[in-house]
């Protein structure tokens, strides 16, 4: 068997027109020419960024707003009558005038500060109970049986002992918003702490950390977004024992303008109040959130898509 051997320069037997013809563009076009010729790829982007994004305040002011508009329509139409509910143009009058009057400034300084002192000691309380029972055991074994007791109790139906115990002035108020808001607290720094994960526990053992060093390094950062959350409900539940403490004996505060509202009828007195109760519980929860951004930065969470 015999093999040809083609002569120098020449392209060989078996290449084809269509080789030659790439291969002379190739040559003729420079090195350069086969990088730029690869076809470009676009990115993938995502769907959610493609389409025209409403700004996130109109969309979260836009529930509230719908309300109010089907709202002032039933006051308009006469389905809700002024006597059962007043409009919201009423309702804003109402509101203008108890301002301008100063009672309700007053009354809302009253209540900051009824929320203020019993969420101060109500904090105390329950991250206190809370280290003591989650740090130790024999703290665990003498506090918690007693906080999970009392817990189930309702704070509301302990408000004719507080009067009795306290009297009739800032004290059973005070008092009343302090146990509403230290369960929630002490159940969530609780959790965090017995959350925290034991192998950064043993990680933090093996670099040498005393047990100080592994409470201020390992153990409270590892419950403190238990601890964002159990602040976060407990000025709801701090709120919600305001109402209660405010209606009982009070002669200043938001639940007082409510009860003297009651007694004439005003629903549209009532009606403020209840606004302006939402609108300090909405102010609290923004601020505590913020707080949490700032203070849960090296902990990156889902935001939502």
């Amino acid at each position: 068997m015999s093999i040809s051997h083609a002569p120098p320069g020449s392209s060989g037997p078996d290449m084809s027109p269509i080789s030659k013809d790439v291969s002379s563009d190739q040559a003729a076009s420079g090195p350069g020419h086969a990088a730029h010729a690869a076809p470009e790829l676009e990115p993938i982007v995502p769907a959610s960024t493609r389409r025209a994004r409403v700004p996130r305040w109109l969309r979260r002011t836009s529930g509230p707003l719908l309300l109010l508009a089907l709202w002032q329509l039933l006051s308009s139409t006469g389905v809700l009558i002024p006597d059962v509910l007043a409009s919201p143009g009423t309702i804003a009058r109402v509101g203008r005038d108890l301002v301008t009057d100063g009672s309700l400034p007053g009354a809302m300084g009253v209540s900051l500060q009824r929320v203020a002192v019993g969420l101060l000691l109500g904090t105390l309380v329950g991250t206190g109970l809370a280290l003591v029972s989650g740090l130790f055991r024999i703290g665990e074994d003498l506090v918690d049986a007693s906080v999970q007791m009392l817990r189930t109790v309702p704070f509301v139906g302990l408000i004719p002992l507080f009067i009795i115990w306290f009297g009739i002035g800032e004290a059973p108020k005070v008092a009343i918003i302090t146990l509403g808001v230290s369960f929630p607290l002490y159940l969530n720094v609780y959790a965090g702490i017995r959350g925290v994960d034991s192998q950064l526990i043993e990680a933090g053992e093996s670099l040498g950390l005393s047990r100080w060093g592994l409470v201020r390094h390992v153990i409270l950062p590892g419950a403190l977004p238990g601890a964002m959350t159990g602040l976060r409900y407990s000025l709801g539940i701090a709120w919600l024992a305001l109402v209660f403490a405010e209606q009982i004996n009070a002669d200043a505060g938001i639940g007082f303008l409510m009860v003297q509202a009651r007694d004439f009828l005003r629903t549209d007195v009532i009606v403020v109040c209840l606004i302006v109760y939402a609108f300090l519980g909405l102010l609290a929860d923004f601020v505590v959130r913020t707080l949490e951004r700032l203070l849960l930065q090296w902990r990156p969470t889902f935001t939502g898509r």
